[in-house]
């Protein structure tokens, strides 16, 4: 369920703004509204949080683990913070600066061992020497009025030395190949050398000194929670709205209340002399969610906390429906009883692991402990393990199947008694029937949620219209898509005409919902509304139709992962019987039924979830625009 919630807004005076919020967040009862908030104290504070927070990765980035932590105080773990955060900037010159010189050492390899100091001393003596690379022709060119002495020769350049001696004309060739004179270096290749190695001796110095403050992880971690209620507390004082009223600056915000947590408030206002303003949410509000259910249903938490999906306040909790469907999507979709058995393997261990060690089981692994159990009564309902054929699976397992949906009896046609044998449906029909059949269900169990809330209106006409066309067009879907020789629209069973029926419903149903389902008020509104938005309308009933549909998907992924398995246990069944080639079957067996489960959970993300948080949400015109209720508390500490 959706905790209710009350709407509070606190007057307090100006000068008592920190007091009161201290005295709130001790309480940890109220969600206040966001606010912005500003001011040099809350950059500081942001500042200090960002530097704790670098500080942080930096050590974790070490990916040492199992060391002893060492508490500190807040102030001694900042100053550890800056001191990787010099250290960090550190680092990086020493790198920026190891690749300017690798890319200039990259520069002389060719030219060999370079001192430009030499170089000077000649020059001093007399010897006035310059390097040059130029192309072969060029070379050849210049003819007798320099001095050169070549250094290396190819095919297309020459590397030479220019020896000026101060003949006729030889200022005029040098002038002319300056471009390519090469440039010396500011400093011997050596001295390159040593110091490219002493910058990666500082650089592993550095790595070791951050790799050392790993033990002060955890207080690192306290610090940033710290730091982090510091700047909640700032935004909160200084983002608060103040009125002045003549010589009495009063400030105000407005926050959000459980309900049963209501008295307590008024009691806290009441002992501070804090103005308490109470009202009731409405649409216009951005008012958080709470959800509170049994620990069963709360065992779905971890995943739709993972897709990040929160309900509005004013939409539905559909927590219970989502675990029970997409337990089942699961299963299907997985398929495979074999790989249901590996899950619950991982889950048993990874549950037991906690118990051993006295820790609280994380609902994570009983979630993915049903979801393995879910698999494993999928697999055993249709004869499904490890993608093995029906005759390589032991025959009480064969007969733990349901038949009509099960791999043993895959080639045999169904006859509905309706028929009289000269129509008949498959195993893999018999399945896209139960995928539609679950379709139903869904949709049907959003339009009863939506018409329970419209009980005590008119408006509950147009939902029953909606439950009406889900009814019908599920025929529609039956005979278009599944077999419509088994399903034809003349179908007439025990005197009704099952066909005709299913029509009917569809118009009826449309006509209810066009005349009630914008309902407010008025009849003769609710139908202008339709009519505003015919398009929309006329659309809604193909949309339902896509929708059922839509569940196909669920019958299609599990027919292709079954398929792969089947494909793997083809490709590796004949080196089984060869010794030789015995550990490659079995590296394939591991990675191709690996790789088929992680596309299966790709799967489950892409198709399950997709069923409830769209096809599913949308009939109960959800948008899961909501946002979590976080009261403002103080720090939690382990």
């Amino acid at each position: 369920m959706i905790v209710p919630m009350k709407k509070v807004s606190l007057i307090i005076k100006g000068d008592k703004k920190t007091e009161t919020l201290k005295k709130l967040r001790k309480l940890g009862i109220v969600h206040i509204e966001s606010v912005e908030g500003s001011g040099k104290k809350l950059e500081a504070l942001k500042e200090k949080a960002s530097l704790l927070e670098n500080a942080l990765y930096c050590v974790t980035e070490t990916k040492i683990k199992g060391v002893a932590q060492n508490s500190l105080d807040a102030e001694k773990t900042l100053k550890i913070a800056e001191e990787i955060s010099a250290l960090k900037e550190e680092k990086k010159l020493c790198s920026a600066e190891k690749i300017t010189l690798s890319t200039e050492l990259d520069r002389l390899a060719a030219w060999g061992e370079i001192d430009p100091e030499r170089l000077s001393a000649l020059s001093e003596k007399g010897v006035d020497l310059s390097l040059y690379e130029m192309p072969t022709a060029d070379y050849l060119a210049l003819g007798e009025n320099v001095k050169t002495l070549t250094l290396n020769k190819s095919k297309t350049s020459v590397k030479f030395l220019l020896i000026k001696s101060g003949a006729e004309g030889e200022s005029e060739v040098v002038d002319s190949i300056k471009a390519y004179r090469f440039e010396l270096p500011q400093t011997s290749t050596a001295q390159i050398k040593q110091r490219l190695e002493s910058l990666d001796n500082r650089i592993s110095q550095i790595d070791e000194k951050v790799a050392s403050f790993v033990c002060f992880t955890d207080s690192i971690k306290k610090a940033i929670a710290k730091c982090e209620k510091e700047i909640e507390l700032e935004v909160y004082t200084t983002g608060m709205a103040d009125e002045n009223l003549s010589d009495l600056t009063v400030s105000y915000f407005t926050g959000y209340v459980e309900e049963e947590n209501l008295d307590c408030l008024k009691k806290t206002a009441k002992n501070n002399s804090w103005g308490l303003l109470v009202e009731e949410p409405t649409e216009e509000d951005n008012v958080p969610t709470k959800l509170k259910n049994n620990k069963f249903v709360s065992l779905i938490y971890p995943l739709t906390d993972f897709l990040g999906t929160v309900p509005g306040y004013f939409e539905y909790d559909i927590s219970g429906w989502f675990l029970g469907f997409i337990l089942i999507f699961f299963g299907i979709i997985f398929g495979d009883g074999g790989y249901g058995l590996l899950i619950s393997a991982v889950a048993g261990g990874l549950i037991a692991k906690s118990l051993i060690s006295k820790k609280k089981v994380p609902p994570a692994f009983w979630l993915v402990g049903l979801f393995g159990l879910s698999t494993i009564l999928w697999g055993t309902l249709t004869c499904t393990w490890f993608g093995l054929s029906p005759e390589q699976i032991p025959q009480w397992l064969q007969k733990l199947s349901i038949p009509f949906i099960s791999n043993v009896y895959a080639d045999k046609i169904w006859y509905p008694p309706w028929t009289n044998g000269e129509a008949g449906l498959t195993t893999a029909q018999n399945l896209q029937i139960f995928c539609f059949s679950l379709a139903l269900v869904q949709l049907v169990v959003a339009h009863i949620k939506v018409a329970s809330r419209n009980r005590k209106s008119i408006k509950i006409l147009g939902d029953i219209g909606s439950i009406m066309q889900l009814i019908g067009i599920f025929y529609v879907v039956l005979s278009f898509v599944v077999n419509a020789q088994v399903f034809p629209f003349g179908l007439v069973i025990g005197g009704i005409p099952v066909g005709t029926v299913a029509l009917v419903t569809v118009i009826a149903g449309f006509v209810m919902s066009f005349v009630f389902s914008n309902y407010n008020g008025s009849v003769i509104k609710s139908i202008l509304e339709s009519l505003k938005n015919i398009v929309s309308v006329l659309l809604g009933v193909v949309n339902v139709f896509s929708d059922i549909v839509s569940y196909i998907r669920l019958w299609a992924v599990g027919l292709a992962g079954a398929a792969i398995s089947a494909t793997v246990n083809e490709l590796a069944s004949p080196m089984l019987g060869n010794f030789m080639f015995i550990i490659i079957a079995i590296v394939l067996l591991v990675f191709g039924h690996g790789l088929n489960m992680i596309l299966n959970v790709l799967s489950v993300i892409v198709h399950g979830i997709r069923l409830n948080t769209l096809e599913f949400s949308s009939h109960l015109d959800m948008s899961w625009s909501g946002h979590k209720f976080k009261p403002f508390e103080e720090q939690i500490e382990d």
